[in-house]
């Protein structure tokens, strides 16, 4: 099994969550207990521009708290190694559901207090289906990431597109299976 080392302590990697933009998020065991371990990259990204990504990170995280964001806690910065360990939010995702014919309809009230609170705070999020897991009725953005407030990136003008089984959707889907 593969261990990655956050701040000199060892955790066990059980599967790959995900990849994004910034990085490979991983489910991490330690002493029974799971959490995210996300490893930044260097990859390029043909559509976005990174400056320093562990520092972004931890600096989105204080802004999403201060906003009121529903996310997971930082439980570990490693900046040496650009490892961040998260708390593990287990659940669907939104994308999950969709995808799965499960209406989402029940979440679409929380997904656009969540995007009032970031629009008051000056802030858009990524609202990319894959960054909400629904746990206990409740969704989490489980991503970090976030920029300056532009409408046209907003969850009504771009994320909801994402949120049903719509042509944008359909057509991520088709390229990535």
């Amino acid at each position: 099994m593969e261990v990655l080392v956050v701040n000199g302590k060892e955790y066990t990697i059980i599967k790959l969550l995900g990849k994004g933009k910034g990085g490979y998020s991983y489910l991490a065991e330690k002493d029974g207990k799971q959490y995210v371990l996300k490893q930044i990259h260097h990859e390029p990204c043909a559509y976005y521009t990174f400056g320093n990504k562990i520092e972004a990170e931890n600096h989105d995280y204080k802004r999403l708290l201060k906003a009121g964001i529903r996310i997971p806690e930082m439980l570990e910065i490693d900046i040496e190694n650009e490892r961040i360990l998260k708390e593990y939010i287990e659940g669907d995702t939104i994308f999950d559901l969709v995808k799965n014919d499960v209406s989402v309809e029940p979440f679409m009230e929380q997904i656009r207090e969540m995007a009032d609170k970031a629009k008051n705070a000056g802030l858009n999020i990524d609202y990319f289906p894959t960054n909400f897991v629904v746990q206990k009725g409740l969704i989490y953005y489980i991503d970090y990431e976030c920029n300056e407030y532009m409408e046209e990136w907003n969850f009504e003008n771009w994320g909801v597109k994402y949120w049903s089984k719509t042509s944008e959707f359909i057509e991520y889907l088709n390229k990535n299976n």
